[in-house]
This record gives structure tokens, C-alpha cells and sequence, in this order.
């Protein structure tokens, strides 16, 4: 009954809001937008904490831009299409007219020793605003040590090996699909056995 009622709440104008406020103070793009996602969303009960992660997948796996593919999803998800609208404007809408403003002034001030300095403050920021829900995330979904395994292999992969992440998520795919289609099935073997037997002892 609540989450139902904090999703009505959930209006056209307070998505677009928002999203808005989370496009206009995120700097270093898509990445750095996931923990204010998370903190809008889950502290309104709109999202659960653990359907965060199968989120950031599905949108990652999607083509086209990070942010964009989360706003669509969590719009949807709250009021529909014409959620997915609102939400994907007021993501990209205050980062378009900053963008073009910053465009339009900054080409007579990039070379700055103000802004340089300026710049190079903002990036380890950038990069604990991304590690941040990353590490968040691992503690709370990687509960067995396979997953850690996986998440662990998949980042020295990407990271020393310079292997692309489309490869490593094409193999995890394929690996998950093939572990699913065989657990199945042996679960399936296993029922038929069992059946079996039961069909044996009441034959007796």
C-alpha cells in the first residue's frame, strides 16, 4: 500500500523537476548521475533499493546514452509512457541549455588558469560520484562469492586488459543463459525422478 501511494504521487511536474535538478548539478555525465538517481528515487519509495542495480544493467545494455536510458526506464516505470517523456526531458533539457551557454562562453576563457585549476578539482569528484554507488551496489548484490568473482574478473578485464565491456557483457550473457538453461533442466530431471518414485511406491 505505501509504495502505491508514494508512485501516485509520483506527478508529470515532480518528475520533470526532478530530473531537471539532477541534470543541471551532475558533472561527468551519465556515471555520475546514478547516486542522485538513487537517492531521489528510492527516498521517495518510487524505486526499491534492490531493483537499483538490475536498473543501471538494463540501461547500460540498451543502446544509447547512460542517463537518457535511466530516465526513460525509472519514467516509465512511475507513470507510463508520457512518464518516460517527462522524465528523459527534464534529464537532458537543463544540460542542453547549460552546455550551449558554457559553448558559447567558454571558448575565450578555456585556457584560464582560473578555470584550468577550476576543472582540475571538479574531476576527483566526478570520479567518487561514480565509484560511490558502484561500491554500494556490490556490497549489497554481490552476496556469493561467484559474484565477486565476476565482478572482480570483468573489472581487470576492462580496466588492465583493455578488453571492450560489449565482449565481457556478450559472455556473461551467454554464461548466464547456458548455467539457466542447464539448471532448469536438471531441475526438470530431478522433478521426473522423483515423480518416478512416487509413481513406483504407490504402484506397491
Amino acid at each position: 500500500m505505501t509504495e502505491e501511494k508514494d508512485i501516485e504521487k509520483a506527478t508529470f511536474f515532480k518528475i520533470f523537476m526532478i530530473f531537471a535538478k539532477i541534470g543541471a548539478f551532475t558533472i561527468g555525465g551519465g556515471y555520475a548521475m546514478i547516486p542522485l538517481i538513487q537517492n531521489e528515487m528510492v527516498r521517495r519509495g518510487w524505486l526499491d533499493e534492490k531493483e537499483f542495480p538490475d536498473l543501471i544493467a538494463l540501461s547500460q545494455t540498451a543502446p544509447g546514452i547512460l542517463a537518457v536510458n535511466i530516465s526513460i526506464f525509472v519514467g516509465y516505470r512511475l507513470r507510463g509512457t508520457m512518464g518516460s517523456v517527462v522524465a528523459t526531458l527534464g534529464s537532458i533539457l537543463p544540460s542542453f541549455l547549460i552546455i550551449l551557454v558554457i559553448a558559447m562562453a567558454f571558448t575565450g576563457y578555456q585556457d584560464n588558469p582560473v578555470v584550468v585549476r577550476i576543472f582540475k578539482g571538479v574531476r576527483p569528484v566526478v570520479v567518487a560520484l561514480i565509484a560511490a554507488p558502484m561500491v554500494r551496489m556490490a556490497m549489497k548484490n554481490n552476496g556469493k562469492w561467484w559474484h565477486w568473482a565476476i565482478m572482480l574478473a570483468s573489472l581487470a578485464m576492462t580496466a588492465f586488459l583493455d578488453i571492450s565491456p560489449i565482449y565481457i557483457m556478450l559472455c556473461v550473457i551467454v554464461v548466464a543463459a547456458a548455467v539457466t538453461i542447464y539448471n532448469d533442466k536438471r531441475y526438470k530431471r530431478k522433478m521426473h525422478i522423483k515423480e518416478l518414485k512416487k509413481r513406483k511406491e504407490e504402484g506397491r
